[in-house]
């Protein structure tokens, strides 16, 4: 049961992302969806450092399934960094806009690190998702520290 609604969880999500850029009535709008976007997949995030570092027993299942969320997670946010959305109660920084080829290649490279993530969820042991949690984490932090308002 659970797999059929992560697996529909997640088709749901990238059907969404496709068109999500005509859903956006106001730059408020686009706001409130990456944020969302950001915030479920840093839930899903944690949950794999918590394994990754030792802070909560390693369950392959339970990483895999986070793994899958966090991959497909990482894809959504970017599309909703529109003209007018840097206003407003976003941490978003002025760069993203100014060096948005520089902000697309940092969103890239997180989105690439996922994907490495999750293949290493589905070896199913400990180490391997120790060594590619880190330059996951990596990535997320080298993105907040250039583009993100603290």
């Amino acid at each position: 049961m659970k797999q059929t609604l992560s697996t529909l969880a997640t088709v749901l999500a990238i059907s969404l992302a496709l068109p999500v850029q005509a859903q956006f009535a106001k730059p408020e709008d686009a706001t409130k969806y990456r944020k969302a976007s950001f915030n479920v997949m840093a839930a899903h995030f944690g949950r794999l450092g918590a394994m990754a570092n030792g802070r909560a027993p390693y369950d392959a299942k339970a990483a895999v399934d986070n793994a899958e969320v966090v991959s497909v997670m990482a894809k959504l946010p970017w599309s909703a960094f529109v003209e007018g959305s840097d206003k407003g109660d976003t941490r978003a920084k002025p760069e993203i806009w100014k060096e948005s080829a520089k902000f697309k290649d940092a969103a890239d490279k997180m989105q690439a690190e996922m994907v490495k993530l999750n293949t290493a969820a589905k070896a199913g042991n400990i180490d391997a998702l120790k060594v590619a949690f880190g330059p996951a984490a990596a990535s997320c932090k080298a993105c907040h520290d250039a583009f993100r308002k603290d």
